[in-house]
């Protein structure tokens, strides 16, 4: 983990969402939830909906029970739109029904209510694109 990860070239404008959602804290539950993301068991048709609604990269990070989702996506991408979008494609609301075993929401909690929108309070480049 110190050698760090290798972040994807769009040759586009992106931008980037962070959120955090924690897991039930509970060592069996935290392992399904693993082997559900593992390249394995992953759903195709939730990649391939993913993919559909103009999300370029997803990644999900894990410490102890706590969750942080990194997203980049292009500049013009449009957050609640994509995400109503998402929400009606094939086996998507299976997925997030099965998910939800491991994740410490209520079950009928939509992705919405389970991910949390992390604000950015820092960051030490320059950026000159306006803030929003």
């Amino acid at each position: 983990m110190t050698n760090g990860y290798i972040s994807k070239q769009y040759g586009q404008p992106t931008k980037r969402y962070v959120q955090t959602m924690d897991l039930k804290d509970d060592s069996l539950l935290i392992q399904k939830y693993r082997e559900a993301h593992d390249k394995k068991h992953f759903w195709d048709e939730i990649k391939e909906g993913i993919q559909a609604v103009g999300i370029l990269e997803m990644e999900i990070y894990i410490l102890k029970n706590r969750l942080v989702m990194i997203v980049d996506a292009p500049v013009d991408f449009r957050w609640d739109e994509a995400m109503a979008r998402l929400a009606t494609l094939p086996r998507q609301a299976e997925w997030e029904s099965h998910v939800a075993q491991f994740q410490n929401c209520t079950a009928d909690a939509t992705s919405d209510e389970k991910w949390q929108m992390m604000e950015r309070m820092f960051y030490l480049y320059e950026n000159d694109e306006e803030e929003k």
